[in-house]
């Protein structure tokens, strides 16, 4: 009964994503309900640079791998987790959709001054073996 109820949710949401999304979202991929892969970027970004492969003589296609690094930022740890107390089980409200949560992490994407990593980074991403949704978080640092 619940994941019906969460389906029928995720398919008019998704519906809407397919509709509009605000600038600097874009849906990259949802073939099911349990990963959709969204690209976050700052709404200000007007241009990008491609540098095309360079040519070889291999006959065998292949499409370039394309990754991008993890932002630096004081809530995003550099094995990519974020610490932002609407992802945890403490900030969560059912009011909130995908492309809300996508517009707190454009927020909070744009408006970082600071060009560093949380403190403890490296013994967090060393020792840490806990899937995102199962750390809890200490939430403290409103002003970032």
């Amino acid at each position: 009964m619940t994941m019906h109820i969460a389906s029928k949710r995720l398919a008019k949401e998704l519906a809407k994503i397919h509709q509009n999304l605000p600038p600097g979202i874009t849906l990259v991929s949802a073939e099911d309900f349990s990963e959709w892969l969204l690209d976050i970027q700052p709404p200000e970004v007007t241009f990008i640079q491609i540098t095309p492969p360079s040519t070889s003589t291999s006959t065998t296609a292949t499409s370039p791998s394309i990754s991008r690094p993890i932002p630096i930022h004081p809530h995003i740890y550099s094995n990519g987790i974020i610490c932002l107390d609407l992802l945890g089980k403490q900030g969560w409200s059912p009011v909130q959709n995908v492309e809300s949560i996508c517009m707190s992490l454009q927020s909070m994407l744009t408006g970082n001054t600071r060009d560093e990593r949380p403190e403890g980074d490296h013994e967090f991403v060393l020792h840490n073996k806990k899937r995102p949704r199962d750390i809890e978080f200490y939430y403290h640092d409103d002003g970032v």
